[in-house]
């Protein structure tokens, strides 16, 4: 049975963990398969808003397995909050959540070199969630890491303790000021691993080979997004890992050839954390009520989202690295209201025209090159049926669909599950 993947086509934030619990009826297994806590992924369902930032947003349904897998990196401070959660809304993830034995995890010093290093950039900082995911993953690639498998080894906290050390000489070579207590960072880090090693610790690339081969349906679910790649991303205003469709392969232990459907999720318009070039950003009106009615706001951080129209030429960039098979279209009626849209259809970059993602895109090599769209005034977070949908934005998504190649199946007209239209 192939596995299905569903990832953001932009620099995160579009929407992932709303259709992966959408979808999650159809899937016996929701795995995620890369980055760590500075993922936040919303639902909002039953009146209530859940943040989830390590665990799969299949938790919420009983009859699936929810699977952290190997790509993932693991704070086991901030799982244990995410835990503590689910247990006040009665979720018995004992039974249904699993844990890779090759999945790192973040010490309490991968934060504070994370924090001294983005400190010591000063304005060159490339606006890091300060999770200690980078640190983490240089750790892994050099062959230093600490894995969930290791805390069921005898000398673990020897290791631990070799390996902070390492890390306090790391701090100290940055020469800035980062105030911490470790040892009451400490406390709370063993705490947590405690809580940690009391669920199910598995051989995850063995256990997705059996569920293939038993024919059970699986959905690998991305954080962050495409252009937030480390190596296809905007360099080096990226994440630490690969948000791409090959990183399920290797952050799962999936065969490229065992990959079935690819859902590229994406927002109408186009939004972006932190530091790096963003061609189509708004620093008007629209801009701002962009922000304000689409509640534009990290759900890690609370840094406000930056805000633009939606830029074409990277979407099309990011379904083509993918190998996007479905579109999901996000944050729709946050549009309504807009007497004229605009789509970033190319970019003029060093005097010519092109129409694909160049490898430099400063605002001093690229201009963003519009074509306007009229647009709709209806409020569709009420609709709930295709037919419903106004003139005005079904043409937005058949120009959409044409220029991608690429079915648009589903509209989310609101944050809540219920708010969702499947097209085809």
């Amino acid at each position: 049975m192939a596995v299905d993947l569903l990832l953001g086509l932009q620099w995160g934030d579009e929407g992932k963990g709303k259709i992966v619990d959408v979808l999650t009826s159809n899937y016996n297994i929701i795995a995620r398969f890369q980055g760590g806590p500075n993922a936040g992924h919303t639902l909002v369902f039953n009146g209530k808003k859940h943040v989830l930032h390590t665990i799969p947003s299949g938790i919420f349904h009983d009859e699936a397995t929810n699977l952290v897998g190997n790509g993932v990196v693991i704070d086991p401070v901030i799982f244990k909050k995410e835990l503590d959660k689910l247990e006040e809304q009665n979720v018995d993830y004992r039974k249904s959540l699993l844990i890779s034995r090759k999945a790192h995890i973040i010490l309490p010093t991968h934060r504070l070199l994370d924090a001294a290093s983005e400190a010591s950039k000063g304005k060159a900082k490339i606006g890091s969630t300060l999770k200690g995911i980078g640190p983490t993953y240089m750790d892994k690639t050099g062959r230093n890491g600490i894995r969930v498998g290791d805390l069921e080894l005898a000398d673990w906290k020897e290791r631990y303790r070799k390996l902070a050390n390492k890390h306090e000489s790391m701090i100290a070579f940055y020469d800035v000021d980062i105030e911490y207590d470790l040892a009451e960072e400490e406390e709370r880090f063993f705490e947590a691993v405690e809580v940690l090693k009391s669920l199910t610790f598995i051989d995850s690339e063995e256990y997705v080979f059996q569920a293939q081969k038993n024919n059970k349906t699986i959905l690998a679910e991305g954080a962050q997004g495409s252009l937030l790649d480390i190596d296809f991303g905007t360099y080096p205003f990226v994440t630490s890992s690969n948000t791409t469709a090959a990183g399920a392969c290797t952050g799962l232990g999936v065969a490229p050839n065992k990959i079935g459907d690819v859902f590229g999720i994406f927002k109408a318009y186009t939004t972006r954390v932190g530091s790096g070039p963003f061609p189509t950003e708004l620093f008007d009106d629209d801009g701002a009520t962009m922000a304000k009615v689409g509640h534009e706001f990290g759900a890690t951080t609370g840094r406000p989202r930056r805000c633009g129209w939606l830029d074409l030429v990277a979407l099309k960039y990011a379904c083509q690295v993918n190998g996007v098979t479905q579109l999901m279209m996000m944050k729709g009626d946050v549009l309504s209201g807009f007497k004229t849209l605009k789509v970033c259809t190319a970019y003029k970059y060093k005097g010519d025209t092109i129409k694909h993602l160049p490898y430099n895109i400063e605002p001093e090599n690229v201009t963003p090159i519009y074509t306007d769209f009229e647009g709709w005034s209806e409020d569709l977070t009420s609709m709930s049926e295709a037919s419903q949908l106004p003139e005005a934005l079904n043409k937005y998504i058949a120009f959409l669909e044409k220029e991608l190649e690429t079915p648009i199946t589903i509209v989310s007209v609101g944050p809540d599950r219920k708010q969702t239209i499947f097209r085809n």
